[in-house]
């Protein structure tokens, strides 16, 4: 297994940290601090995995595969634990999550028909701007970050929608290819 797949499967052992962190109060204080710091980590993790692949000619399918698979646990299970909290509406999260279930469902019938998808560009900016969202909702400086969050939190929901679109738009042979 190559460095960006490592990277890749560290990201997915990441998640449930992650998440005993954001759920529970066993730190106290401490909790958000640690969740939002092994957020930020697992969200780089993302950036460096892809950057050495495509660097040293490491892409393989399984990272075509997995990396999209781990950024959707890592961001679908920051936006569940959020919406307890009163900092994301569920009525977002649902839509987020309905678009990855969209996509992934795309994805098996692509890989049926032999063909492998990888990330498109709306799909990267989307996946940045959900993440950018989540840290600073985790973070909760106040003030104007309250502003910035709620801009994130509706751009993030534009791209999800513009890229399911283009998505689903480029990929419409596998539709017809796909035995759908």
């Amino acid at each position: 297994m190559n460095l960006p797949n490592k990277l890749t499967v560290l990201r997915i052992i990441m998640v449930p940290f992650f998440v005993f962190f954001m759920l529970t109060d066993v730190g106290g204080a401490a909790n958000k601090w640690i969740a939002l710091a092994l957020f930020v980590i697992a969200s780089l993790t993302d950036m460096l995995d892809g950057k050495i692949a495509r660097r040293y000619h490491l892409v393989t399918n399984f990272g075509k595969f997995m990396d999209p698979l781990a950024d959707k646990l890592l961001v679908c299970s920051a936006m569940i634990c959020l919406i307890p909290s009163g900092k994301l509406d569920a009525a977002i999260v649902i839509v987020i999550i309905a678009r990855e279930f969209i996509i992934s469902g795309f994805r098996l019938v692509a890989s049926d028909a032999g063909i492998v998808i990888a990330a498109s560009w709306w799909g990267k900016f989307k996946t940045v701007f959900q993440m950018a969202m989540i840290i600073v909702l985790i973070a909760d400086p106040g003030g104007v970050f309250d502003l910035i969050g709620t801009i994130l939190i509706w751009a993030a929901v534009a791209l999800t929608v513009i890229s399911l679109i283009d998505y689903v738009w480029k990929n419409r042979q596998v539709l017809t290819q796909g035995g759908m």
